[in-house]
């Protein structure tokens, strides 16, 4: 089973033209799916979910087999750990996310992880990753998962995808972290000096 998450917020779904794209991508590659279903023709929002923000989790394969909505609780991040991690591979969204899990687990007094794979910068346990040098926001252009939110900063010229390694971190002046529900003005910013190895 494959999820996408989608930020809801006093009733609006947001970046959802990058969702049906992924969506799209993942169904059609996976399981050769023809037939088009259109995100903003199935989701029904509730009533009680126009005031507040919530996670519209879409469960899915072929078809859809579930649509809810969660409310949604920001974590505090304010410290990376990098770990390493070879042989993970996440390049869909699937719902088992227990070899990232086992990863997160290895953060000790971190919030957080940055997943390295073969010295290149990937992605956090939930998030992509940015790179400010006080000038302008980097990503790496080796994620796990390229996200919605990063596939929307990049198509608006927001932030620029290149090759961050553990070695060249110390070029950077801050890390930020982006999904569905982080984008640039709410994501948690962390100084560089605040990863650790």
């Amino acid at each position: 089973m494959l999820i996408e998450t989608i930020q809801c917020k006093n009733g609006k779904l947001y970046n959802l033209e990058f969702h049906q794209k992924r969506f799209d991508n993942t169904r059609e590659k996976l399981f050769v799916c023809r037939n088009r279903i259109e995100l903003s023709r199935v989701i029904r929002i509730p009533d009680e979910v126009y005031n507040g923000l919530f996670r519209c989790r879409i469960t899915y394969a072929e078809s859809i087999e579930k649509i809810e909505f969660i409310p949604h609780v920001f974590r505090k991040i304010e410290s990376l750990k990098l770990i390493t991690g070879n042989h993970i591979n996440y390049s869909y969204k699937f719902s088992d996310r227990n070899s990232l899990a086992q990863l997160f687990d290895k953060r000790g007094a971190c919030d957080d992880i940055l997943i390295v794979q073969n010295g290149n910068i990937t992605d956090s346990y939930t998030a992509n990753v940015l790179f400010g040098d006080g000038e302008r926001w980097f990503t790496p252009d080796t994620p796990l998962l390229p996200g919605t939110q990063r596939a929307r900063l990049i198509a608006d010229g927001e932030i620029e995808p290149c090759r961050i390694t553990v070695n060249n971190l110390p070029k950077y002046k801050k890390a930020g972290l982006v999904n569905a529900m982080w984008n640039m003005q709410n994501m948690p910013e962390i100084a560089i000096g605040k990863i650790s190895f």
